[in-house]
């Protein structure tokens, strides 16, 4: 420590932290005594015991991370060390296994969502779409990207971030009597719109099927179609590439359970053309000098890699393990798997809307649902769910702050998770808590 002071040319510690206001500093920290190893573990179960589970208080709560079955086998293969402690492989000779991994996860990405080439990836649906908006300012040369009204604010306030510098301006179109973007609000904008973003299914949970009518828009506008997707509705529903889109994003959450909110992966894919625009890093297969099958990262656009002025984003990340549960939760439950779970989802959804209806919700939009949907009480919607938690459930998502024109709804998230008992129950205690509001 001395000869370290005497290179620093310092006299002591203290000296490291001068430029530090006064007015700033503290004298010490006010921390309780230290524990031994036992109690701090009693201590810390004993936190632990306030919290609620699923199972414990069903939650019914939309509009964003919903519980989700993951098979063991998917907990199972991430636990293995040579995935767990993993990072970017930057050797190839010793990491063809996490390789192959990324490059499957890629592979079923491009078959979801119909396009070519997909990275390994972002941190979740948010960073995806601020990557989305600035690689079409990159390809379009152009500053306006266009977002419906009814999209999270969570995802709004991180593209507003990632547009700030970017000289990107950020316009919104409204929701039509169904729920459903106005896309004949685009045409406003003229020739100055780098991309417009849609969803499938949307905030509201309604999905998206005008196929022939988006595609005619984005020709209309020469702008590039950002499209975020749920994927487990793929497996169900036409992919992006149907609707001519040039990138599709979303929530990575197959294989990856609630964890009070994370980590997921941001899904990100586009096509070919626009490969050297596309953040992040892309695994690519190739042979070694014995002709066998290898594999290798093929892009990779991140800073550390190039100059950063030419690197195409200074904020990727690396949620490989997130990807190798994605992929892994995929094949293990197949193609007939994954649509099963998508149409009990479905079938969920439909029921837990038809119980609230008959007991005197009111539904605002007709558009077909996946699982998620907008509900409006007859009673107080806050007043209600604070009720609801009374009595063990985790009621729906307010949506009256954020959008005030829907006043009182509440937006009903659902997964193959909730049974119809647990779904008949709920309706039976709301029905109770009304009552009470």
């Amino acid at each position: 420590m001395k000869g370290l002071m005497e290179k620093l040319g310092i006299e002591n510690v203290d000296e490291l932290f001068e430029d530090i206001p006064e007015e700033i500093k503290i004298d010490g920290l006010d921390i309780p005594p230290g524990k031994e190893e036992i109690e701090v573990d009693r201590e810390i179960r004993g936190i632990l015991k306030k919290n609620k589970s699923f199972d414990d208080m069903p939650s019914f709560l939309g509009g964003g991370i919903k519980h989700h079955y993951v098979p063991p086998a998917v907990r199972h293969i991430i636990s293995r060390s040579e995935f767990y402690t993993a990072y970017t492989p930057y050797q190839p000779e010793f990491s063809q296994g996490i390789l192959q991994s990324m490059f499957e996860y890629q592979s079923v990405v491009c078959e979801l969502t119909g396009m070519d080439v997909a990275n390994i990836s972002m941190y979740d649906a948010a960073t995806a779409l601020g990557e989305a908006a600035r690689m079409s300012k990159r390809v379009s040369r152009k500053n306006v990207f266009i977002i419906p009204k009814n999209v999270s604010w969570e995802k709004k306030d991180v593209l507003l971030n990632y547009a700030k510098n970017a000289e990107i301006k950020v316009e919104e179109i409204s929701y039509d009597e169904n729920g459903m973007a106005d896309i004949y609000e685009v045409e406003k904008y003229g020739g100055e719109v780098a991309g417009i973003y849609l969803e499938n299914p949307n905030f509201f949970g309604i999905m998206e099927d005008r196929i022939d009518e988006i595609k005619e828009m984005k020709e209309k506008t020469g702008a590039m179609l950002v499209m975020g997707v749920d994927p487990l509705l793929l497996s169900v529903a036409k992919p992006p590439s149907e609707y001519g889109a040039d990138i599709v994003i979303g929530d990575g959450w197959m294989g990856n359970p609630m964890n009070f909110g994370g980590s997921r992966l941001g899904i990100f894919s586009c096509r070919k053309e626009h490969i050297r625009q596309m953040p992040g890093r892309i695994i690519g297969a190739t042979v070694d000098k014995n002709g066998k099958r290898a594999f290798c990262m093929t892009l990779q656009t991140r800073e550390q890699h190039i100059r950063r002025g030419k690197a195409t984003s200074n904020i990727c990340s690396n949620e490989a393990l997130c990807a190798i549960a994605f992929v892994s939760y995929v094949a293990i439950m197949g193609r007939d798997g994954l649509r099963k779970v998508a149409i009990r989802n479905m079938e969920n959804a439909q029921y837990a809307a038809a119980k609230l209806s008959s007991i005197g919700f009111e539904m605002p939009f007709s558009s077909n649902f996946f699982n998620e949907f907008v509900a409006i009480p007859p009673v107080d919607a806050e007043s209600l769910n604070k009720k609801l938690l009374e009595r063990g459930i985790h009621g729906a998502l307010l949506l009256g702050h954020r959008f005030p024109e829907l006043g009182n709804g509440l937006l009903y998230g659902i997964t193959e998770m909730h049974t119809k008992e647990m779904i008949d129950r709920m309706a039976e205690i709301t029905k109770e808590a009304m009552d009470d509001v």
